[in-house]
């Protein structure tokens, strides 16, 4: 259980965690670069001559094969003129006029930008290439009620190379499950209120991660576009399928909305006003740097924000089109969101060909949906547990009073703390540093911290070693470290981790605010 859910149980009725929303995207492996585009030309045995005509015939049996189910089954098939209007809207008004329980609700069509081929002469060499060029092509929208994931839809490209994109909500495939198993729940929107069994709509999330997506992701595809393999015969073809984008929630369901509407706004303060560069990075699972607040090279924006909505105030931290946020949804549920759409900076566990494992960066294809699930979970849990230090209902004396008296820890006398004497409170600061709180702190890194200035004296290094050790042993013994099995790392405790995040603010505060509060 998180520390965030301990301390306000009496207010929290439970929580749930999973996908909120993912989109995937499909590409024909063959057909998604200009060097796999000529190779397939060549193996059908066209000529470049003939391309156009081939991308004219494929495009428009394309769409005859996408809008037959729907005429078959008497479905809707609406033109949309502008993006102005909402798809969803459309479809859900469709689902409901018509009692669309399960199957296919309707397509939409809309001419939208695409990315798609032309064919250019190269000047040097006077040979004609295939070169991806941004276009304008119709798209065929199918909206589901699917018999597992509930509402949602796929967006069909219709011109080269035929992308697919779907868009599966989590939330929605919960209700279908907890509707199978015959579990009451309150939902509004996306967004549950309530749910009778809170351990069994977890282990249903949980299962969503264990999900194998490939051979779903086909069979859908297959249904949107059923002749796409006889068109692009002989050469065999399939769709590689990667996650676009991800949302991972974590709903804190609280028992009155009075109850969250008066803790929100303190959790907003401190999240602007204590989440700065390092840790947004540490939250959402990237190299924190040593010193500054980020790397020299950085090449994406850290920003922090605030934007007033309907139902509140969101809060919202993002590193390039990664981002995680937190606001309040119908009055009384706190969501906790980790959307990820750039993933190149995380790593993840895989198995080589020699059976070792190592980490390495994750793929957005779905081979590494489970490994973008735990690295989401994470950043959301690093998040709330940020937000629990600051909001516990304790005092800063009952924190600290055990710190300043000596105690016996393994037969030996370790002496008190003074956390707001300059020397102790470094030390504090040292080992709270972001950089440390993923991996851990070994005796050198803080060494490095206390002694800048590097030596190649034997004599001196044993000092500092053995000065840095008695530091560590005293704070283990306080409780506010632990040491890592069978490892030499030592890491910031729970109880640690309130202590010196509760002292710094201390340290930090306004004299004249403080005595006002008084």
């Amino acid at each position: 259980m998180c520390n965030f859910l301990q301390q306000q149980a009496k207010l929290v009725s439970g929580m749930v965690s999973g996908w909120d929303r993912l989109r995937f995207r499909g590409t024909l492996s063959r057909l998604c670069h200009a060097e796999g585009l000529n190779a397939f030309i060549h193996a059908s045995g066209r000529k470049f001559k003939e391309f156009k005509e081939f991308a004219i015939w494929s495009s428009t049996q394309l769409k005859e094969a996408a809008l037959k189910a729907a005429r078959s089954l008497d479905r809707p098939v609406i033109y949309l003129s502008s993006s102005r209007f909402s798809k969803e809207q459309i479809a859900r008004e469709c689902a409901k006029d018509d009692g669309i329980q399960e199957g296919l609700i309707c397509c939409l069509t809309a001419v939208e930008p695409c990315s798609s081929f032309v064919i250019r002469k190269n000047k040097i060499s006077g040979e004609f290439n295939f070169q991806r060029a941004p276009r304008r092509c119709q798209h065929i929208y199918h909206y589901y009620q699917h018999p597992v994931f509930g509402f949602m839809h796929v967006r069909l490209q219709t011109w080269l190379p035929f992308d697919q994109f779907i868009c599966i909500n989590g939330r929605e495939w919960l209700s279908r499950r907890l509707d199978d198993a015959r579990i009451p729940y309150l939902r509004k929107e996306n967004c549950f209120l309530e749910i009778d069994d809170l351990a069994t709509a977890q282990r249903m999330l949980d299962e969503q991660v264990q999900f194998d997506w490939k051979p779903a992701l086909d069979q859908i595809a297959a249904a949107v576009a059923p002749d796409l393999e006889q068109m692009l015969s002989p050469v065999p073809i399939g769709y590689y399928w990667t996650i676009m984008e991800s949302e991972w929630a974590s709903d804190f369901m609280f028992n009155r909305a009075e109850d969250l509407s008066r803790l929100y706004p303190s959790l907003l303060h401190h999240g602007m006003r204590s989440f700065g560069s390092r840790e947004v990075l540490r939250f959402l699972g990237q190299k924190v740097p040593l010193r500054a607040n980020c790397f020299a090279n950085q090449k994406c924006q850290i920003v922090s924000d605030l934007e007033k909505r309907v139902e509140g105030i969101r809060i919202k931290h993002r590193v390039g089109s990664n981002s995680i946020k937190m606001y309040n949804k119908q009055g009384s549920v706190l969501r906790v969101e980790t959307t990820l759409n750039w993933i190149n900076e995380l790593k993840s566990p895989r198995r080589r060909e020699d059976g070792s494992v190592k980490w390495m960066p994750m793929r957005r294809g779905v081979a590494d949906a489970r490994a973008r699930a735990d690295a989401s979970d994470k950043a959301n849990q690093r998040y709330i547990d940020a937000m629990a230090a600051v909001t516990a209902p304790v005092t800063l004396a009952s924190l600290t009073a055990s710190l300043c008296d000596p105690v016996t820890w393994k037969k030996q006398r370790i002496r008190g703390l003074n956390p707001l004497h300059e020397p102790d409170a470094q030390l504090l600061q040292a080992v709270s540093k972001g950089e440390f709180l993923l991996h851990g702190l070994r005796n050198r890194d803080l060494q490095a911290v206390f002694f800048p200035d590097a030596t190649d004296k034997p004599k001196e290094k044993r000092r500092r070693s053995a000065q840095i050790s008695r530091k560590l042993r005293m704070l283990r013994a306080h409780g506010l470290l632990s040491k890592l099995p069978n490892t030499h790392r030592y890491i910031v405790s729970d109880k640690g981790r309130r202590v010196i995040t509760a002292l710094i603010a201390a340290r930090q505060a306004d004299v004249n605010k403080l005595s006002k509060a008084a």
